[in-house]
């Protein structure tokens, strides 16, 4: 009996003995597998769908004037840019754009913090590739000072950010919903945040 026990203490002991060297071998292998490139690159693509759309170009204009419209045509009535990216005197981008979307198609979109990125970092996305606007926006001397987290802090949680799947009556919504946005942009990261060529 007592020789019957040994041995099932024995295997017990090995058993887990062999289980725990598995389960490290397992942490170990899961630590330090390597960034997938090809992974990231492709969510790059597909979030880059979603920076080229109407909802997110038309406010990252290569110029100083806001586009609008789902041709993302240069926005009406002259307005610009400004000094701080709420537009210049009496043409702010608040004297349309309210703290809402006003009802009916078309109709001026809102948002409290309505505006364009400052001039100090214009954050271009019009006429960009997708790798020259992978490298850009990962540049925090062009996107504000954000590092990768940031930027999808920014993508996941802005309002402002959000309005673009929120847009009003006539507007084009992205290619992509915001929780899949964020979903490739985390793949995108964990990946090594590769550029497209």
């Amino acid at each position: 009996m007592t020789t019957l026990r040994n041995v099932h203490w024995s295997l017990g002991v090995l058993g887990s003995a062999a289980i725990a060297a598995l389960l490290a071998c397992s942490l170990r292998a899961q630590t330090s597998a390597k960034p997938d490139a090809a992974a990231s690159r492709a969510a790059f693509l597909q979030f880059y769908r979603v920076l080229v759309s109407p909802r997110c170009q038309n406010c990252h204009p290569a110029g100083d004037a806001p586009l609008q419209g789902d041709d993302s045509h240069v926005h009406l009535q002259n307005v610009k840019r400004g000094a701080d990216g709420h537009g210049v005197t009496a043409m702010r981008c608040d004297t349309c754009h309210q703290t809402v979307n006003l009802a009916g198609e078309h109709m001026p979109p809102g948002n409290p913090k309505w505006a364009l990125p400052p001039p100090e970092h214009k954050m271009v996305f019009v006429g960009r590739s997708p790798g020259e606007l992978c490298r850009q926006i990962q540049d925090p001397k062009q996107n504000g000072g954000r590092s990768l987290e940031k930027l999808l802090d920014h993508v996941a949680n802005d309002d402002l950010v959000g309005w673009g799947w929120n847009p009003g009556d006539g507007r084009t919504l992205p290619p992509l919903s915001r929780p899949d946005t964020v979903a490739q942009m985390k793949i995108w990261i964990t990946g090594g945040a590769a550029c497209p060529e």
